[in-house]
């Protein structure tokens, strides 16, 4: 039997490094990507978790990110977690070289990791499971925040919906989790550190999210408890 191999994108910080420890927790092997701070990825290694370094938004790349990961043996889960916001600030306000790198990497990169990976699965008449990350963003469109990225969470979770649907008889599963608002460097990243503060009086549980907590629906997502659940994306938001 094989034994299960999740990859995760972007697993170094933040939520993806709490979905690699809950993962592990769980008894998962572990291997996850990772674009720069390889001090903060090499902390995470263990002998049941690899990193490797690279970028998602290198789709070309997507085979051979694989090849890598399943040197520890065959891949049996993805989770696409690598994403970024952009700068905060109104649409008219963003570039285009902006919005094309918020699409290369949370949209074409994540698609390009999970055709290969389906590909894998089919031809070995294996069962598999993806869990994408979204964002709550995909439903309340962002205004005046990151409009762009709002969208490309919303194209994540049509992707997910539709793939869900078409690999459903081949016993491949496709879920999708959208996180509120979260407590990780992504908004400082963005160019706004207290945003988790100042939003938090908008959320119907008075407070942003916790990396684990999030964590907590992705490894649920992935396990045979959620065994009859795809082609769906579930809200991780405090309520909204």
């Amino acid at each position: 039997m094989t034994e299960p191999h999740l990859l995760v994108t972007g697993g170094s910080r933040g939520i993806g490094a709490a979905i690699v420890r809950a993962a592990e927790r769980d008894g998962w092997r572990v291997t996850f990507t990772y674009r720069e701070r390889a001090d903060a990825a090499h902390a995470l290694e263990s002998d049941r978790v690899h990193a490797v370094q690279a970028d998602v938004a290198e789709a070309e790349r997507a085979a051979s990110v694989l090849d890598t990961a399943e040197e520890r043996g065959p891949i049996t889960a993805l989770v696409n977690n690598a994403g970024i916001t952009g700068r905060l600030g109104r649409f008219e306000e963003s570039s285009i070289d902006d919005l094309r790198r918020i699409l290369d990497v949370n949209v074409t990169g994540l698609v390009a990791l999970t055709q290969a990976a389906v590909v894998r699965w089919k031809q070995r008449g294996t069962p598999g499971v993806v869990v994408n990350l979204s964002s709550i963003a995909a439903a309340t469109g962002s205004p005046g925040e990151y409009v762009g990225y709002a969208a490309s969470k919303a194209a994540v979770e049509t992707f997910t919906r539709g793939l869900g649907r078409e690999l459903a008889p081949d016993g491949i599963r496709v879920v999708g989790v959208a996180p509120g608002t979260t407590e990780t460097e992504i908004h400082a990243a963005a160019g706004d550190p207290g945003r988790p503060a100042r939003v938090a009086p908008r959320i119907p549980m008075g407070r942003v999210a916790q990396p684990d907590e999030i964590a907590s629906a992705v490894v649920w997502a992935l396990s045979p408890a959620a065994s009859y659940l795809t082609a769906t994306t579930i809200p991780v938001a405090g309520g909204l």
